[in-house]
């Protein structure tokens, strides 16, 4: 099959199809591989370009294949749907990925090696444990409401439900729906320990990693922030711009323009949701207290005209700015040099 020049790969959890085509875009074959048989057949292929779509297993399948000789491109799922003909079946998902993979403007997702994955995966852990815990604390704040046991909200006033349902008694907080409630209690304490041991370990992290550091001269970036970028960007230089890289953590207005006419919207919220949240409350950190930096200066003037939430997009949307030019030239943030913070404009930040 020296034939073969480029292959749309639709994966699975055991029947993988395969659509192959030459150069000019002729089918050569569409057929399905059963996952014991998928790496022997690529392994007996002329190396060609490989399209998958990001899914589930995904980097491992494109680590895989990239080991066999292969050029392997990851295409995101919403740019392969155009191209979908009819109704929806392997062999024509397949079909769809090759021709997506063949199209000159098409946009692809790098391959993550092991250990990039390793770091996403200690976020996405951390993430896990916030939903869960969160979850536990609102099942004991209903519970105990239901008994005229309130406190204040947010994470940071639970442990004064805990002491209202400890210091309760029992004409006002059955034995039992206390017994039921302390495990809930213990499992919000569990997992406070478990998102502080993996906060410990991404500071730690963060503490010996060059770019990292580099980031953390950023007023608004913690630790945290910058790992994140760290581990989910690993390549910052695939974007063009400053304004790429934040039109890919949806952190710009959407825009919407017909007969010369233009209109911009809420911002469009796609791309990584974990960094663009952290660099949203970064901002809003910066934004409660007095910075006398640039940066700082820049974001009071924005505040002083307009209302929190939107100020705080706008300033998210200059630190990752930011960012960018500090990871692209490999400098540190200059808190005196005003050209060092990426200056915009106070009326062309596109906030208003």
């Amino acid at each position: 099959m020296r034939d073969v020049a480029t292959v749309g790969l639709d994966i699975a959890k055991q029947v993988f199809q395969a659509h192959g085509a030459d150069a000019s875009g002729e089918t050569l074959f569409n057929i399905r591989i059963k996952r014991e048989e998928l790496l022997d057949f690529f392994r007996n292929l002329h190396p060609c370009r490989i399209g998958i779509e990001t899914c589930a297993t995904s980097y491992f399948w494109g680590r895989q294949l990239s080991e066999l000789g292969h050029e392997v491109r990851l295409i995101n799922s919403s740019y392969v749907t155009p191209f979908v003909k009819r109704g929806k079946t392997d062999a024509n998902d397949a079909e769809a990925i090759n021709i997506a993979l063949n199209q000159k403007t098409m946009r692809f997702v790098p391959v993550k090696t092991l250990d990039q994955q390793a770091a996403v995966t200690i976020f996405k852990t951390r993430s896990l444990f916030i939903s869960q815990r969160t979850q536990l604390v609102n099942a004991l704040r209903g519970h105990l409401a239901e008994a005229g046991l309130i406190a204040a909200r947010g994470i940071r006033n639970a442990h004064k439900l805990v002491k209202l349902m400890d210091s309760a008694t029992d004409t006002t907080l059955p034995a039992v729906t206390k017994q039921a409630l302390a495990d809930v209690s213990e499992q919000i304490l569990r997992l406070d320990d478990l998102v502080m041991k993996l906060d410990k370990e991404i500071e730690r992290r963060a503490a010996g990693d060059q770019d990292a550091r580099r980031l953390l001269t950023i007023p608004g970036v913690g630790p945290k922030t910058a790992m994140c970028v760290v581990a989910t960007v690993p390549d910052i230089r695939r974007f063009p711009s400053a304004r790429h890289f934040s039109s890919w953590l949806g952190l710009t207005p959407r825009t919407h323009s017909s007969g010369g006419r233009s209109v911009l919207g809420r911002i469009t919220k796609m791309g990584n949701f974990e960094l663009r949240s952290m660099l949203y409350l970064g901002a809003s950190a910066l934004l409660a207290r007095t910075s006398k930096t640039p940066l700082g200066l820049w974001a009071a003037r924005l505040r002083a005209r307009r209302p929190h939430k939107i100020a705080a997009i706008a300033v998210a949307n200059r630190i990752a700015r930011i960012i960018w030019a500090l990871l692209t030239k490999g400098e540190i943030y200059d808190h005196i040099d005003v050209h060092s913070a990426v200056s915009i404009p106070d009326n062309q930040s596109g906030f208003g």
